[in-house]
């Protein structure tokens, strides 16, 4: 065999192990039999800091609710040792939130992680009760401090008195079988300091 005849055989056997390790990677992914989707109904887009003006509770209501579905990928599994429970049935048992600025800034709060309980019926929807989206703290830490009036009222990053940012809420869990789920949903909020109100 010249050398050649060799390089073609080597490129060969290589492409061979890529196209098995990216056949492994995507059955990793489709490990579960039943996927987590979520989603969000967003009630307020504008949160002043400041609080309610006078004669509005605005600021006082919710800024979204999230919205959980089941999407069975294969067919439900039954296990007649746990009364013929649907073991696709998911159980949500915790929840991260993080944030990403959408308007050229970098300071966000620390991302944190709570408990939840949410169960979802295979191939079911469910709507979350009361997520914590942000700490109680978090207005008194960057980069919501900066837009107190006391410190200039603008963000030092961007020069405006807005900041506009990403809340990611990424939850965790697992079906009655033991298969681990997870599902990410995101609202986009502005934030002020006594600009108005909540909107």
């Amino acid at each position: 065999m010249n050398t050649t005849m060799k390089r073609i055989a080597l490129a060969a056997g290589s492409a061979v192990l890529l196209l098995a390790a990216a056949a492994c990677s995507d059955a990793n992914k489709q490990e579960s039999p039943v996927r987590l989707v979520v989603s969000n109904t967003q009630n307020l887009h504008l949160i002043d800091l400041a609080g309610d003006p006078s004669g509005s509770t605005k600021c006082q209501g919710t800024i979204g609710t999230v919205l959980f579905s089941s999407v069975v990928v294969e067919p439900a599994t039954t296990n007649t040792n746990v009364s013929g429970a649907d073991l696709n049935q998911m159980v949500i048992d915790r929840y991260q939130v993080s944030y990403q600025r959408l308007d050229g800034g970098t300071l966000v709060p620390s991302p944190f992680v709570r408990s939840t309980g949410v169960s979802i019926a295979s191939g079911g929807t469910a709507q979350g009760t009361t997520f914590t989206v942000f700490d109680p703290n978090a207005i008194n830490q960057a980069p919501f401090a900066a837009l107190l009036p006391q410190n200039g009222g603008v963000d030092p990053q961007t020069g405006k008195p807005v900041i506009t940012m990403d809340v990611i809420m990424t939850f965790f869990g697992q079906t009655l079988a033991g298969e681990r789920v997870s599902g990410t949903t995101r609202m986009t909020l502005d934030f002020c300091f006594s600009c108005g109100g909540c909107e």
